[in-house]
């Protein structure tokens, strides 16, 4: 979707890339993975977003974007029912490493990414045989923090703008999670476009909108 290519200051050195992920959990919205090199010199005070507050997020997202070589991939939620969840993860994180390494040029020597699975041998364009699975590594690695912090500053600002054209289920205060304000809207006013139907909830509120 985006991608960024300043001088990394890396020279030879070889490429680590780190691959993260927002929104595998809510009811609406995409599925967005980031896939971040950092630069030199890093941004300061990287960390999993889950640990930052609001403020120091918002801050350090424009950093990452404007010293570091990133790529964003977003799969919407009508590719997230066709394919389900895991494999819509999987193709997120395999778009966002193939915009990063083509904006970049040079192919990585390792891909660092957050959890205990990889696209490797689970998505077919995934062509990068050492993919590391590492669990909790968005606190661990830099790299993955960074890409943490851009993957849900990205959805979050999606979802804020969705919110505009469907106020009535709060997803600027809830991200399309299943928040009671945002059920409450699913059984009054049933499901968007923006819904993932194949998801339980967002299903049994679709025929209890229609039946």
């Amino acid at each position: 979707m985006f991608h960024s290519t300043p001088d990394c200051g890396l020279g030879e050195a070889p490429l680590i890339v780190g691959v993260d992920e927002a929104g595998r959990g809510p009811l609406a919205g995409p599925v967005v993975a980031a896939a971040v090199v950092l630069c030199k010199p890093a941004p300061t005070g990287l960390d999993d977003s889950k640990k930052l507050s609001a403020k120091r997020r918002s801050l350090l997202e424009p950093q990452i974007r404007e010293n570091c070589a990133w790529g964003l991939a977003a799969v919407g939620p009508a590719e997230i029912d066709r394919l389900n969840i895991f494999a819509a993860t999987m193709l997120a994180m395999t778009l966002a490493t193939q915009r990063l390494v083509a904006a970049l040029g040079r192919e990585p020597e390792a891909v660092f990414i957050d959890g205990n699975m990889t696209p490797q041998g689970r998505h077919p364009d995934w062509r990068w045989a050492d993919a590391r699975p590492i669990v909790g590594g968005d606190g661990k690695e830099k790299c993955i923090g960074a890409a943490s912090i851009l993957a849900k500053e990205y959805r979050d600002r999606l979802m804020c703008e969705a919110a505009n054209a469907h106020p009535q289920y709060g997803w600027d205060r809830n991200k399309g999670y299943g928040s009671k304000a945002h059920m409450d809207a699913l059984r009054t006013h049933g499901p968007t476009p923006l819904h993932r139907k194949s998801f339980a909830p967002v299903a049994q509120c679709d025929l209890f909108a229609t039946g």
